[in-house]
């Protein structure tokens, strides 16, 4: 990767007047205010589909995008949307811009949506053909998943009828005649959302700005992908989580079916190379979370109550990134090497060569053994003062212990409390890391109110949004001038 700055922000956090993010023009202002303040990279969230929590790490396929993220706007301009459907869209999403209501979108969106479908699906025949022709390794199993989902009141799948939950063919060919029309809704909007994704890397990659996605490593336990692949995955009762770290005592139990690694390699990891190629054709770089599990991965019996019953497992190692190669070949992917590491995992990311991750806010242990203080890195990383994960800085910074805050002073050579955020933004971007990436809520010195997750906790979480005007002139151009500073400046300049 060049080297260069850019903002974390999900698209979910845009500012727009249709209660959450959209692919329409706010995120093109968004590109734009990119552009003037010099940054290189756009990272976002994962896109697909959100379901347990509203996270973006527990959605319903692994390959859909997200519909909540389709712009009406956007619609209405190409004539997608009649003119009383985006009339109706002031009264469904509420009149609070600064958070998203997940429940407005989930009641409010398909209304919408379904209003452009029985305007504009039948003469986008040809279009939508091609669409399913494109993506049949999957859109025709998500799309029917559902459209069971919807017929069973959104019920996990494993709740509905024995014969649909184990996919059998007589079973299946029956739901599919029967639910054709509801199945064939759900490709609309996947094209609808393909369409609107498209469009805006396209501007994007127009104006120098390269976006870098985001992919999950596990698949939710209730999603297409786990009803349709149940094969590849764990058969002893085990779910996936990581071990006490820093944002818990007890370890997180995220709850989603591990893999098993040895059925997969049988396959020569198909599923997995069909998943890479999909996503990496989304985006610029493709950011792969909790990149550790593919040396060895925390197994948690189902039933336990905590994370803390948990075993380390050996992955798949160096092998399934040389299939992958051979299948792809040389792939814009960027390690999440954080949590628990071993040697094992250093030896990892070096054998595959991607770009790991640094985060200042885990830096400042008061013994100064830290792996994330500057002074340690090597070019070949991503720096962020803290992920989506984190409190924001300075929320981070308050809850400092008198040790840490003591080395922290030190290792600046003095803590401006008003500023704190920029002299960490400062301390990232002067790093011989080559991408900076820092959260906006940083950009913006916000409090703890603004931050985006609360690792285990499943509510209230997802929820920030950027104010409209919020990233503003006075703003930009400071960060313009310090990317200058540090040579990180937009590549078009």
């Amino acid at each position: 990767m060049k080297r260069g700055n850019g903002i974390l922000l999900g698209v979910s956090s845009l500012p727009g007047r249709f209660g959450i993010g959209t692919l329409g023009q706010g995120a093109r202002d968004f590109v734009d205010r990119l552009q003037m303040s010099e940054q290189a990279y756009w990272q976002v969230l994962p896109t697909s589909p959100t379901g347990f929590g509203d996270s973006p790490y527990q959605t319903f396929s692994t390959f859909a995008g997200n519909p909540y993220f389709i712009d009406f706007d956007d619609l209405y301009r190409d004539g997608l949307l009649p003119q009383d459907a985006l009339d109706m869209c002031g009264d469904l999403f509420g009149n609070k811009p600064d958070a998203v209501d997940y429940y407005a979108q989930y009641a409010g969106k398909p209304q919408v949506l379904h209003l452009a479908y029985r305007h504009s699906a039948a003469r986008l025949a040809d279009e939508l053909l091609a669409f399913k022709q494109k993506h049949a390794g999957w859109i025709h199993d998500y799309a029917l998943y559902m459209a069971l989902k919807s017929e069973y009141k959104m019920m996990p799948f494993y709740r509905w009828p024995e014969e649909l939950a184990q996919r059998r063919s007589d079973a299946l060919k029956a739901a599919a005649s029967r639910l054709e029309e509801k199945a064939h809704y759900h490709i609309f909007v996947q094209y609808l959302f393909f369409r609107q994704w498209d469009a805006l890397r396209k501007y994007a990659n127009g104006k120098g700005i390269s976006i870098i996605g985001d992919m999950p490593i596990y698949m939710a336990p209730d999603s297409a992908d786990a009803w349709m692949d149940r094969d590849i995955l764990d058969k002893q009762g085990r779910v996936a989580g990581c071990p006490p770290d820093y944002f818990s005592e007890t370890g997180q139990l995220w709850g989603n079916p591990i893999y098993d690694w040895d059925v997969l390699k049988q396959t020569g990891y198909a599923w997995w190379i069909k998943r890479i190629a999909h996503q990496t054709s989304l985006c610029d770089y493709l950011r792969i979370d909790h990149f550790r599990a593919f040396e060895s991965y925390y197994a948690i019996p189902a039933d336990a109550e905590t994370a803390a019953t948990g075993q380390w497992i050996p992955g798949p190692g160096v092998d399934f990134f040389c299939q992958l190669k051979n299948a792809l070949g040389d792939l814009p992917l960027i390690a999440e090497d954080l949590g628990y590491l071993t040697p094992e995992v250093f030896d990892l990311l070096r054998a595959t060569g991607f770009a790991g991750l640094k985060v200042l806010h885990f830096a400042f242990a008061p013994d100064g053994s830290s792996i994330y203080l500057p002074h340690r890195y090597e070019k070949n990383c991503v720096v962020y003062t803290g992920t989506h994960d984190n409190d924001t800085t300075i929320g981070w910074y308050n809850g400092l212990c008198t040790a840490e805050r003591a080395f922290l002073d030190a290792y600046l050579d003095g803590i401006d409390e008003k500023c704190v955020h920029w002299q960490l933004i400062r301390l990232a971007m002067g790093s011989v890391a080559d991408v900076c990436i820092i959260p906006m809520q940083d950009i913006l010195g916000l409090p703890s109110s603004a931050r985006m997750n609360r690792p285990q906790t499943s509510q209230g979480n997802w929820q920030w949004r950027l104010l409209s005007g919020q990233f503003d002139d006075g703003i930009a151009r400071k960060l313009a001038n310090m990317t200058r500073l540090f040579g990180r400046q937009h590549p078009a300049r």
